[in-house]
């Protein structure tokens, strides 16, 4: 699972996902990608999920960029414990990720592979998401 080797704080705010993505909007690396189109909170588990599934469908042809990284902590008190005691333990890491932003991108393949590799990457997450190309976005 990917997740940060050190960070500055252990526990992080919850914080809020306003308005649309300002970095990370753009196809830069590969010839595809998959931009989100809903705010969210992917965890590392289904950004994995989601690689997994672009990678069997591709069949070790082209190159896969993961455009986005969990670097931020989720904290969860155990089942059933009584309130108060602070804070809960990190129990797993995920992105926030506002509409626009560019998840998976996809290079050296045809669009047709492509675009299906990146719709069984976009069923293995909880936002709805759309294929994006290199020359659609820089318009």
């Amino acid at each position: 699972m990917l997740q940060p080797r050190k960070v500055k704080y252990r526990k992080h705010q919850r914080g809020r996902m306003k308005g649309k993505a300002h970095s990370g909007n753009t196809v830069h690396f590969g010839d595809f990608g998959l931009q989100a189109l809903e705010p969210a909170w992917i965890t590392a588990r289904q950004i994995e999920s989601g690689r997994r599934a672009i990678v069997r469908h591709l069949k070790r042809g082209g190159k896969v960029w993961i455009r986005v990284f969990p670097d931020k902590p989720v904290c969860s008190r155990p089942p059933e414990t009584r309130m108060g005691k602070g804070k809960g333990a990190v129990d797993h890491w995920v992105v926030p990720v506002k509409p626009g932003r560019i998840l998976y991108e996809i290079g050296g393949i045809r669009e047709g592979l492509a675009r299906e590799a990146l719709r069984l990457a976009a069923q293995k997450l909880p936002i709805s998401a759309q294929v994006a190309t290199k020359d659609a976005l820089s318009k």
